[in-house]
């Protein structure tokens, strides 16, 4: 079992006292569940470990990569640029949180948007991204799921732009490693966006979900995602010692536990305790056409509590009083963006003024009137006559 064998190096790590904690623990996890992860080498392609990876699930925002991906993909083909501005729609402001916080018709330019987005996990921000790069929400998700099409992403179908609760909405950890795949080595001028923890925007510090970022050492991206449906999602990317590896996490039960998770299969994998499967990512077999799992009543239903207990008791890694695999300390890198005002759509521009014209011709002849301001005087033209006297 592998839980068993990471009880035994866990045991090795933190000593007997925190193994047999671990065993205790361990032993009450009847309502625990093992949820979707996979673990591959960003070089080889192989797959280093795989629990559930072709099982169709809620990608939440890690739909947002998608977004990120055809945005590079239309950046690249020159329709839009990292300079043209995004406008926050009534329709982009109305989506769920989380959110950017600026009013409608606020306008951030591409490249800021890309960080709002990816960072925050921002939906009103992916939504104005859909709405400039595809011209509509649906035509940008047209161009979502065409991408997944090429990319033979079979468990994969898109619904919107950011990942908000849709039963349409779904990716396998297969699919997700592959599509973060084609991010890192179609696109890597994109890389420091997936690697920066906080966005500053006027006065307001957005900051990433991922834990890893200033608590694991050699993190280099990517996201986070949650809705009830789907529990605690991430994608994350390591390099340790010249070696890139990818994991997936699907279906935690809270941050710590989502954070946790990611971090033992990249120790796993780094140590090769992990093993390996000599299989492809690519070569994984998806479920398609199967409803993605709803996690729902576990994570914000009736079942909740009993359901975060069980995964506690299975998993402890984090909680308080139990080790961590969190110990690092690393800079957050911090990424400044700015605000460009309201830009209203399709509002007709001023007429210009038209040009000036003086209300009254010049008086001829050469008089001055002050110093500095003469008018020309017809000499032909006699001044008034004096006023006459009335005096007696």
């Amino acid at each position: 079992m592998v839980r068993s064998l990471i009880l035994v190096q866990h045991a090795r790590q933190f000593g007997v006292l925190a193994f047999a904690v671990l065993l205790s623990f361990a032993g009450l996890g009847g309502l625990a569940r093992a949820n979707p992860m996979l673990l591959v080498d960003m070089d080889t392609l192989e797959v280093l470990s795989a629990e559930d990876a072709g099982l169709p699930w809620h990608p939440a925002s890690l739909t947002k990569l998608m977004t990120a991906y055809v945005t590079f993909e239309e950046i690249a083909k020159g329709t839009v640029s990292l300079d043209t501005p995004v406008v926050l729609s009534r329709h982009a402001i109305n989506q769920a949180p989380s959110k950017s916080g600026l009013p409608v018709d606020s306008a951030l330019s591409m490249q800021d948007a890309l960080y709002v987005m990816l960072v925050k996990s921002a939906n009103d921000v992916a939504m104005g991204i859909a709405e400039t790069v595809g011209g509509s929400e649906a035509g940008f998700v047209a161009k979502m799921n065409d991408a997944a099409s090429r990319m033979g992403l079979t468990a994969s179908h898109f619904a919107n732009p950011n990942g908000l609760d849709d039963p349409e909405q779904r990716m396998s950890a297969r699919d997700l490693a592959v599509l973060a795949l084609y991010i890192r080595k179609s696109f890597p001028q994109y890389d420091p966006i997936f690697g920066t923890e906080a966005v500053q925007l006027g006065g307001k510090r957005l900051e990433s979900e991922n834990q890893l970022l200033t608590k694991f050492a050699g993190t280099t991206g990517m996201k986070t995602g949650f809705i009830c449906a789907s529990g605690l999602n991430m994608v994350a990317t390591v390099e340790r010692n010249g070696r890139r590896l990818l994991a997936v996490v699907l279906g935690a039960s809270s941050g710590r536990d989502r954070n946790e998770r990611a971090a033992e299969l990249m120790l796993r994998g780094f140590s090769g305790s992990a093993g390996g499967t000599g299989q492809s990512v690519l070569g994984l077999a998806n479920s398609p056409g199967v409803a993605p799992v709803n996690m729902r009543p576990q994570i914000c239903g009736k079942q909740a509590a009993a359901y975060v207990k069980a995964q506690e008791a299975a998993f402890p890694m984090g909680l308080k009083g139990q080790p961590s695999y969190l110990n690092d300390v690393v800079a957050a890198a911090t990424y400044m963006a700015t605000d460009l005002g309201r830009i209203r759509a399709n509002i007709a521009l001023p007429r210009p003024r038209p040009m000036h014209l003086p209300a009254f011709p010049a008086v001829a002849g050469a008089a001055e009137l002050r110093p500095g301001l003469s008018v020309a005087v017809d000499d032909g033209v006699p001044f008034p006559r004096p006023r006459p006297s009335f005096s007696n």
